[in-house]
């Protein structure tokens, strides 16, 4: 990756190795946050993020199942990404910060508020972290294809080279007119060898597990029912497909918020789902509000 100061690690988790993203000033951080991505990426999803937190710390692991932690072995779940958000803290000496979640990220950022609170000064949800609808009774194969539908669908598909899967997300509605170097590198970021061909990295198990468990788990429903850390929630209007409504329809959020005081909600216009974060205009929009969480967490540490 060409953004300064970039590097990555590895931090050893149950289970194997988590691989670990970094960015960082050469000379003086002036604060630190930790980034979470969602159910089917990797910590390449906040390079456009990065690029706007000059002279901060942004600290993004590869969840267990996904990109360079795809081996990680062992059960996934809201509660066993949190355990691994704690271990990637502890491995960097941080006793607590802020913490930004994209999509199934910010699910896993709530859960984390939850289990560890002492380790959390700030919330900020990036279209996620809350309740999405979904159909009662469905399979869990048709509860993750009500929510992700092709995203979840493409870890079935085989590709002969990096080129074909980049033709694959070009035709995508929702980076159809967003595309851009960074999401190449995040996309061939995602492939690794299969039988002469290319895969995606993420586990279609782990995904399966993870959507049922932010779903249907118990997790969620206790961290939210007790949430009190600082939130920001940030919603898109258009969804993965780039359509309206998005993820949250502004009824059914209202309604979801009015009984969550701990959350302050924001929608940024003009951006979907993946937008949000993978494009140079939700950057602009979500880089303030991180910058100002970790000024908050430096004003009070």
């Amino acid at each position: 990756m060409s953004t300064p100061g970039y590097r990555r690690i590895t931090v050893p988790v149950d289970g194997g190795d988590l691989a670990v993203g970094v960015w960082e000033p050469a000379g003086e951080v002036s604060g630190t946050a930790l980034l979470v991505h969602g159910v089917t990426s990797s910590h390449l999803a906040f390079t456009h993020l990065a690029r706007r937190l000059p002279g901060m710390r942004l600290i993004a692991p590869d969840l267990r199942g996904r990109g360079g932690s795809h081996a990680v072995r062992g059960p996934a779940g809201m509660e066993a990404h949190a355990r691994d958000l704690v271990a990637v803290l502890d491995a960097f000496g941080l006793d607590a910060v802020p913490v930004v979640g994209h999509s199934m990220g910010a699910f896993v950022a709530v859960v984390l508020a939850h289990r560890a609170p002492e380790r959390v000064t700030s919330l900020v949800l990036l279209d996620g972290g809350l309740p999405l609808a979904v159909p009662e009774g469905l399979s869990a194969e048709d509860t993750v294809a009500a929510i992700l539908g092709p995203t979840a669908a493409r870890l079935s598909m085989r590709f002969a080279d990096v080129d074909a899967y980049l033709d694959f997300w070009r035709e995508h509605p929702a980076f159809a007119r967003h595309w851009t170097r960074e999401l190449e590198a995040y996309f061939a970021y995602d492939l690794v060898p299969d039988n002469g061909g290319l895969r995606p990295a993420t586990s279609y198990a782990t995904t399966v597990d993870d959507t049922i468990d932010l779903n249907t788990g118990s997790a969620l429903r206790e961290a939210l029912a007790a949430l009190e850390t600082p939130t920001l929630l940030m919603t898109a209007p258009r969804g993965l497909r780039d359509e309206v409504p998005g993820l949250y329809e502004e009824s059914r959020l209202a309604s979801m918020l009015a009984d969550l005081p701990a959350i302050r909600h924001v929608r940024v216009e003009g951006v979907n789902h993946y937008t949000l974060v993978m494009s140079p205009e939700g950057a602009d929009a979500v880089a303030p509000t991180v910058a100002v969480a970790l000024a908050e967490e430096r004003s009070t540490a």
